[in-house]
């Protein structure tokens, strides 16, 4: 029986190519979406993946779409902890509900959606749990300073549930993606974005969704059982830590 994947933000993006490449390599696939409807109706009727509505910021809202996943498919020993949004402003300008939503889905969200399933893996004494943060949670990045503390935190959670996951059969890791070929990307300006962001990146161009999903199936993978607590970096050289 196939295992089971569960990708939030899984119907979009990064998300959609994650959630088609687990299907790929022979996963029961999830996809969680938070608000675009038309989208996720799309992305089920090109895929045959079924998506699932429910914000990652709700906790009980995650235990019960989780409880539905699991009662559809099976449980699940893949979590791809995906979902993200964006309240860019300067700090000086950022208000306190700009923060908030920020670091309600970006980095508490990660608790709500593991937290739920850490039991039954512990049990099962296998699991993935794959999270994906930012350059700029490394390198931080102005304009975010929610953003950034966010996908720092993220680290953090991966590196310290790494440690207790580990004699469980519970591998945690992180990936942390530069400047990414998706819709939020290409909608720059083309200018600012040839001129500015191109020319920082060594490689000399944007990176694209699929390399970011390649990097989660093999850390789904049975193959990468000797790795957790790691940060992947995949941004083409911006930043090299």
């Amino acid at each position: 029986m196939a295992r089971v994947a569960l990708v939030t933000g899984g119907s979009r993006g990064i998300g959609a190519a994650i959630s088609i490449a687990l299907k790929a390599a022979g996963y029961s696939v999830a996809a969680n979406y938070a608000g675009n409807d038309e989208a996720a109706a799309a992305f089920t009727k090109e895929t045959g993946i079924k998506t699932y509505k429910w914000s990652v910021a709700d906790y009980d809202a995650c235990a019960a779409g989780i409880k539905q996943v699991e009662a559809d498919l099976g449980p699940v020993d893949i979590l791809v902890n995906n979902a993200g949004i964006t309240r860019d402003a300067m700090f000086h300008k950022m208000t306190p509900q700009q923060w908030k939503e920020v670091i309600d889905t970006n980095l508490t969200g990660l608790f709500n959606m593991t937290h739920p399933l850490w039991g039954g893996m512990r049990d099962r004494k296998f699991g993935r749990v794959i999270s994906i943060s930012s350059i700029n949670g490394q390198k931080g990045q102005a304009g975010q300073a929610n953003y950034s503390a966010a996908k720092a935190g993220d680290l953090g959670f991966t590196k310290a549930l790494a440690q207790e996951g580990a004699r469980a059969g519970i591998t945690v890791n992180a990936i942390c993606p530069g400047y990414i070929a998706t819709e939020m990307v290409k909608a720059i300006d083309e200018k600012v974005l040839n001129e500015r962001i191109i020319p920082l990146i060594p490689v000399g161009r944007l990176g694209e969704p699929e390399e970011i999903a390649r990097i989660v199936v093999f850390l789904a993978s049975d193959e990468a059982g000797f790795i957790t607590g790691s940060t992947i970096s995949a941004n083409g050289g911006q930043f090299v830590v």
